[in-house]
């Protein structure tokens, strides 16, 4: 069953020299996780790791280990998508706590598996892996930076899913605000990743909540039309 509706800001936002308190700041304004993109050459440390990284493979371990709840890697990354869903599960345990600034998390157990696709990759790729999986990332802008403009032709992709998998967790990610979450809400998405629109709010817990009550609403309307 999905696990509800869940706010993450995206930490790629956020002021990078003062990251500990950043991650307080979102956590203490309502987050229900913090979203970090782990590009090539600079891993990151806990939360829904979102690896955008050519070869998924080697970080598992490392992850883990830094305290990461999620390991989400990109379909389009390896030639053995199951193979890695398979190492995760195995692999990707947890058992140490991580502190910095004023930041401290405690972890345990295993690494959850999040499998991406970028905007160019059909969602029936992703389909064979749906069951293996905890959640299902569809990009809703090229991966890379901050500050694209949301993507609304990806929410069939969403939507797909919802319709083959609902009890599939489906995050979106990218351009994603108060302007754009209800799109992503009435398609079927229940785990949104915000960055700008959080991060660069004067009251971010004002932001985090609407985006929470717009995605609640949307799956409280599903639910009664079933």
């Amino acid at each position: 069953m999905a696990s509800g509706c869940k706010i993450g800001p995206s930490i790629l936002n956020s002021d990078l020299a003062n990251l500990g308190a950043e991650c307080l700041r979102m956590l203490d304004s309502g987050a229900d996780y913090l979203h970090l993109d782990v590009m090539d050459g600079h891993p990151a440390l806990q939360g829904d790791m979102h690896m955008m990284v050519s070869k998924p493979e080697q970080w598992v371990k490392p992850m883990a280990v830094a305290g990461a709840n999620q390991y989400t890697f990109h379909l389009e990354a390896t030639e053995n998508p199951g193979a890695l869903i398979k190492d995760i599960r195995e692999n990707g345990m947890k058992s140490c706590s991580v502190t910095q600034a004023e930041v401290q998390w405690h972890s345990q157990g295993p690494l959850q598996v999040g499998l991406a696709i970028k905007p160019g990759t059909s969602v029936e790729y992703l389909a064979p892996w749906a069951n293996q999986i905890d959640m299902a990332l569809v990009m809703t802008v090229e991966p890379g930076f901050g500050g694209q403009k949301f993507m609304e032709d990806m929410m069939p992709k969403v939507h797909w899913l919802r319709t083959q998998f609902p009890s599939l967790d489906i995050e979106v990610d990218g351009g994603v605000g108060p302007d754009t979450v209800h799109k992503c809400a009435e398609a079927g998405a229940n785990m949104i990743v915000s960055g700008s629109a959080i991060m660069r709010s004067e009251d971010p817990r004002s932001v985090i909540n609407l985006l929470r009550n717009v995605c609640s609403e949307a799956a409280q309307k599903r639910s009664l039309d079933r």
